[in-house]
């Protein structure tokens, strides 16, 4: 029989990159939900294994209806949420949608299916300043940031609910997934896949700080669908009853190798269309994270990682050819 599987934030990127993952697979039934209508990705070698509901995660009446569509449930993927500046220029939408609507859902599987692999999509902005050059597993979070604060609320949270068996909980802090397809978001990082995309589209992009030299830790869309894959089969007694959390591997990257990446693959008239600029509120928030992590556990845990920035960049690059 299939395994029914959910994932809730279905019409940004990583929804659709374990959903193209699942589908291309006879073994999955995958609902995928989001505000807007999702998308079941295209190409897939099961479309016929999707299902598609649009709703609003934190209306308790759609969460009932999302969970009755997928029983029995194998596993669910929360993915939904505001971004990092969206979330520092709106605190309760930010409470509503990061942390209530979440603790609502992970309350409601309690109920219907105890027990079942829940998969959470935190982030590195779960730490700020002070830090050391390179995150390793023993330095505590202390966000500077609306986002990262309220992902780590649901992180302690889920903990809790995994040591007392109420979920099979994973928790993933994902680096900044670069290059993003489709238009900017409302993350600080944004401009991070910007300064790649857009200049092979024609347009402009602005970095929002003069500095060159400074780095951010970075993975691959392709290399996080793998590794999600990996955490949704992985055995649960790899990481501690309480501490659930592991630090998705990536890549730390200046913005000068990522300039000279696009230089080298996408050619030097791209470096025209980027501008560089001081955006005061967006560098604080960046600077405030992790320029780069130790990624020995992770690694040793099964997941895989980037060779580097200019890889990343073309693959892109390359993407754009088929």
């Amino acid at each position: 029989m299939a395994k029914n599987i959910i994932i809730t934030g279905a019409g940004g990127l990583v929804g659709p990159l374990i959903a193209t993952r699942l589908l291309n697979e006879p073994d999955y039934n995958v609902i995928l939900t989001d505000l807007v209508d999702p998308v079941v990705p295209a190409g897939v070698k099961h479309p016929e294994h999707a299902t598609c509901m649009k709703g609003d995660i934190t209306d308790a009446s759609f969460v009932k209806s999302l969970l009755a569509a997928a029983q029995p449930l194998h596993a669910i993927f929360i993915f939904h949420g505001i971004m990092s500046a969206g979330s520092e220029a709106n605190f309760d939408l930010s409470l509503a949608v990061n942390v209530n609507s979440v603790r609502d859902l992970l309350l409601a599987l309690r109920n219907t299916n105890p027990g079942v692999r829940v998969i959470y999509s935190s982030s590195q902005a779960v730490y700020g300043q002070p830090l050391p050059a390179v995150v390793t597993d023993d330095v505590i979070p202390t966000p500077e940031g609306t986002y990262g604060a309220h992902k780590l609320l649901t992180e302690i949270f889920l903990n809790d609910m995994h040591r007392r068996g109420f979920v099979d909980a994973f928790i993933l802090r994902f680096p900044s997934v670069v290059v993003r397809p489709g238009r900017p978001t409302n993350a600080a990082s944004s401009f991070l896949s910007g300064m790649i995309r857009e200049p092979m589209n024609g347009e402009e992009c602005v970095i929002p700080l003069r500095d060159r030299s400074f780095r951010s830790f970075l993975c691959s869309p392709s290399k996080l669908q793998e590794n999600l894959f990996r955490v949704l089969h992985m055995d649960s007694d790899k990481m501690p009853k309480h501490i659930r959390h592991i630090n998705v591997p990536g890549v730390s990257v200046s913005i000068q190798e990522l300039m000279d990446a696009l230089a080298k693959h996408g050619g030097e008239d791209k470096l025209k269309l980027l501008k560089e600029e001081t955006i005061p509120e967006l560098e604080r928030i960046l600077r405030s994270w992790s320029p780069d992590f130790d990624v020995s556990t992770p690694l040793r845990l099964g997941l895989t990682k980037d060779e580097s920035g200019e890889d990343i960049v073309k693959e892109y690059i390359d993407s754009l050819k088929k």
